[in-house]
């Protein structure tokens, strides 16, 4: 439980930063100088959490920093502090304003500090973060090729296309260099191999996108991936249930495995087969398998088993 937060408004070239129980601001360079001018601002002060927003690219360096130096920190969804700033009445949006709030809502939501990472982790996370990225291109690419007609762009294409595959290839050769360094990690991995349908890749997406898997119960792992069915009621009125927020990332990564678990694993093919007889829509099918997915992975990390056929 947080006793004293500072917040943080991660920008791209800036982080402002208020501490709630002295009443300080202070702006500091979005660097690794300005990460360490704010451990230092502590002092000897070790229980102060700090909370930031989740802010793609900007807020990695802080997050890695804040890791390696063991600070407590909690990174909240800005959806969730735009949110608890319209409960306060807090309108504005300013960076000064940002951090106040975030740093009030440490302390009115008593935040807990997430669990530190090790710097594989976050080496493992720009890597396939990279990957996604090359990914995209390719895809772009291809796409182009298809329609080009100029033989100079469709050789220029071409090359492109060449390039971005060994990209990708240098990247996993070394994502799984630095799995098999961490034989835990490797061991995981394998584990999350048995399940049909889940390849290696996946299975590497899946553990760096939650490492919180097989640490939790499974009604909040299928929350944190955003594929808890989210209930919608008032008074009477009954609404359909629906998932929301979550990991999109780890959603899309599990999206063509649950395909192919419909067809080749008996039990999740039997369980999409009875959802449709009994009315649901394909849409809602696969995302109950892409669910009993992840709820798997959990029990078998947790467990530390390896998947078996359920026998008839």
């Amino acid at each position: 439980m947080a006793k004293d937060t500072i917040g943080i408004d991660v920008s791209k070239d800036r982080l402002d930063a208020f501490w709630h129980s002295r009443d300080e601001m202070r702006s500091l360079p979005n660097t690794a100088e300005g990460f360490e001018q704010l451990c230092s601002w502590l002092e000897q002060n070790d229980d102060v959490l700090f909370v930031f927003e989740a802010t793609g690219a900007y807020h990695r360096g802080l997050e890695r920093h804040l890791s390696l130096a063991a600070q407590p920190f909690i990174k909240v969804n800005p959806r969730q502090a735009r949110r608890f700033a319209q409960a306060i009445g807090r309108l504005a949006k300013t960076d000064r304003v940002d951090a106040r709030m975030l740093a009030r809502m440490g302390i009115a939501l008593d935040l807990a500090p997430q669990d530190v990472e090790s710097e594989d982790i976050h080496d493992l996370r720009e890597l396939l973060t990279a990957r996604r990225a090359l990914v995209k291109d390719q895809i772009a690419a291809k796409t182009r090729l298809a329609t080009a007609l100029n033989p100079v762009v469709r050789e220029q294409l071409g090359r492109r296309i060449d390039d971005i595959a060994a990209d990708i290839q240098a990247l996993d050769k070394v994502i799984a260099q630095i799995a098999r360094q961490r034989g835990t990690f490797e061991d995981r991995i394998c584990r999350l191999m048995t399940i049909p349908g889940i390849g290696r890749l996946t299975a590497t997406t899946m553990l760096i996108d939650m490492p919180e898997l097989g640490h939790f119960d499974s009604k909040k792992i299928a929350a944190l991936a955003g594929l808890a069915p989210m209930t919608q009621q008032s008074g009477k009125w009954q609404g359909k249930e629906r998932i929301t927020g979550g990991r999109s990332s780890l959603r899309r990564a599990i999206y063509m495995p649950a395909l192919v678990a419909i067809r080749f694993n008996h039990d999740l093919h039997h369980k999409y087969q009875q959802m449709l007889k009994a009315g649901k829509a394909k849409k809602v099918a696969i995302t109950a398998i892409m669910r009993r997915i992840i709820v798997l992975a959990n029990t078998l990390l947790r467990e530390n088993r390896d998947w078996l056929p359920v026998r008839p």
